[in-house]
């Protein structure tokens, strides 16, 4: 090969080679740290940037986007001494590139020791029985931890979110245990409380019949007592009605002796009676004399005008 062509081809590999060092073109989301002469000198940021060969050099390469970080499962012992598998996701994102290079050594590896210490941590604060319902209240601690520390490394922590809590099977057996004893009770209560409230309806439904039933029963008495008060009105006013007819009768010509015929026939009818109903009678000694007893009786009633004594 021809001593010209040779420099030619070196030549031309030595300006790929100083291009590829010079032009830097940066990813949307991404952030590049440039060192210069081993001292940090910028941060670029999306685009294409021109950099000084052997001189400049991209020490960092970061992502802006937001990240899901898996936390490894590991066993956390609660207040109540039982242990628990406990992992979860963290979710955080870079705010600033250079604190993120050169804060930490590594950010994502001291990020996940950090959230299992602080997860073990929290889990010992609470009981079993309450670590499945404070599930938000440890993932909102987690964060707020994190966060504290991870500001110094340009890294921001967003959510933290436990995925499984495993209890051992021995604990697992006895809160089934657990649930179904509560399901009965909470059964027996409600069978309970509903005999309750059925036999509380039962007294009031034959309270509110007895009610009933007194008041129609002291109606009816009224409504019968104003029926014998109106009938024995009506007798007494129909009774004064007769008389005050028998008294004018009397007054006109012939009445006195009409109601002298009157009595008589009223006292046979009932003597005759009175025999027919027994068959012992007490007789007055005048009961032949019939006269003198119509004239006892009219004598009662009165004699009639324009008659001497």
């Amino acid at each position: 090969m021809p001593g010209p062509l040779v420099v030619v081809i070196v030549l031309a590999v030595l300006v790929v080679f100083i291009i590829a060092r010079t032009a830097v073109v940066v990813p949307q989301q991404s952030a590049f740290v440039v060192e210069r002469l081993g001292r940090y000198h910028a941060t670029l940021g999306a685009g294409f940037h021109i950099l000084i060969p052997f001189v400049d050099a991209i020490r960092y390469r970061h992502s802006l986007k937001e990240s899901a970080v898996d936390i490894p499962a590991q066993v956390c012992i609660t207040r109540d001494n039982v242990q628990v598998h406990v992992d979860g996701v963290l979710y955080l994102k870079v705010l600033d590139a250079e604190r993120a290079s050169y804060g930490v050594s590594d950010y994502l590896f001291a990020i996940i020791q950090l959230a299992q210490t602080t997860l073990r941590s929290e889990v010992g604060k609470i009981d079993l029985d309450r670590t499945f319902e404070e599930r938000g209240h440890i993932n909102e601690q987690l964060v707020t931890e994190l966060d504290k520390a991870s500001e110094p490394w340009g890294v921001k922590v967003l959510r933290y979110e436990i995925k499984n809590i495993t209890p051992p099977e021995d604990i697992i057996a006895a809160m089934e245990k657990q649930m179904r004893a509560e399901r009965e009770k909470r059964a027996v209560v409600l069978t309970s409380e509903g005999e309750r409230d059925a036999a509380i309806n039962s007294a009031e439904g034959q309270k509110q019949q007895v009610i009933k039933a007194s008041e129609a029963k002291k109606q009816q008495q009224i409504n019968e007592a104003e029926g014998n008060a109106q009938a024995i009105l009506a007798i007494a006013r129909a009774t004064a009605e007769g008389l005050r007819e028998v008294a004018q009768a009397t007054q006109v010509a012939g009445g006195f002796e009409a109601v002298q015929l009157r009595v008589a026939e009223e006292y046979i009818g009932r003597f005759g009676e009175l025999a027919k109903a027994t068959n012992t009678v007490i007789l007055p000694a005048n009961v032949a004399d019939i006269g003198s007893m119509i004239a006892l009786a009219m004598g009662m009633v009165g004699r009639p005008p324009g008659k001497g004594s």
